[in-house]
């Protein structure tokens, strides 16, 4: 990460979403701290706050509560960034939760309410999120969200999470519309198929990895720092000019028709 140190230095920033050491908000926070900048992470409750705690002394970085299903803890977050006069140069919301129930079957498995978390979670948190901290911006902020082919594609158990995911994409699109005028960028990436916590839940997934790793153009695997360089580029000045985008970072593979099914 050397030639990037610079490319945050003196930014602030805010990562909702540090799980563990295997997801992608971490990849994006330690590549961010690299690059210079001061982060805040968030945590949604006491026992997440056990696992991020020790991750953000890794990093030198605060950290704050925030259950971005909490009108009142989004609200929290917007006014201690105003009031300190710490405005954010960036936010990253690296947020999504289905019921694993609504993970299995068909989509039309899918419950009102597991419906309704999937929704609220993964793609009403970022606008919620969003207006929550607009007076927290500094000038020329950038705003950044993750998301999954399987927004546009069916995949296998994804079901109610690529609803949820097709309504993120579109949500960054009218946020950048909206908040463009202001000078902000809003983008999304979407990731190919990473070995995350989260995603083990998915039924089938060591098929998917294998699949991916066989016939994808680059012939391997997306990594954490695929991932986070590619945020280092929307998060800096080096995408000064990029807003509304799904950036796609998954080895090729969105651009491949159907292919042969193999023995992999």
């Amino acid at each position: 990460m050397n030639s990037t140190a610079q490319l945050l230095k003196g930014k602030n920033g805010l990562i909702l979403g540090v799980a563990n050491e295997w997801s992608l908000a971490w990849g994006i926070a330690q590549a961010a701290h690299a690059a210079g900048a001061k982060l805040t992470l968030t945590y949604p409750n006491e026992a997440m706050q056990r696992r991020v705690l020790p991750m953000a002394a890794q990093l030198e970085a605060d950290v704050m509560a925030c259950d971005v299903q909490d009108d009142g803890h989004l609200a929290t977050l917007g006014k201690h960034f105003s009031q300190a006069g710490n405005q954010l140069d960036f936010v990253v919301h690296a947020v999504a939760f289905a019921n694993k129930e609504e993970l299995k079957g068909g989509i039309t498995s899918t419950t009102r309410e597991g419906f309704r978390t999937a929704l609220e979670v993964s793609c009403f948190s970022f606008i919620a999120l969003t207006k929550a901290l607009e007076g927290a911006l500094a000038p020329n902020a950038s705003l950044l969200t993750l998301t999954y082919e399987g927004s546009t594609k069916v995949v296998p158990n994804y079901n109610i999470m690529g609803v949820a995911k097709a309504a993120l994409e579109s949500a960054t699109r009218y946020l950048a519309a909206e908040l463009g005028p202001q000078g902000y960028r809003v983008n999304a990436i979407s990731a190919g198929p990473i070995n995350t916590l989260a995603a083990r839940g998915i039924g089938g997934f060591g098929g998917m990895l294998k699949h991916h790793e066989a016939t994808a153009p680059l012939r391997r695997l997306v990594t954490q720092e695929d991932v986070a360089g590619a945020a280092l580029y929307l998060l800096s000045s080096l995408g000064s000019g990029t807003t509304g985008e799904v950036l796609m970072v998954d080895t090729g593979a969105h651009i491949l028709g159907p292919t042969i099914k193999s023995d992999v």
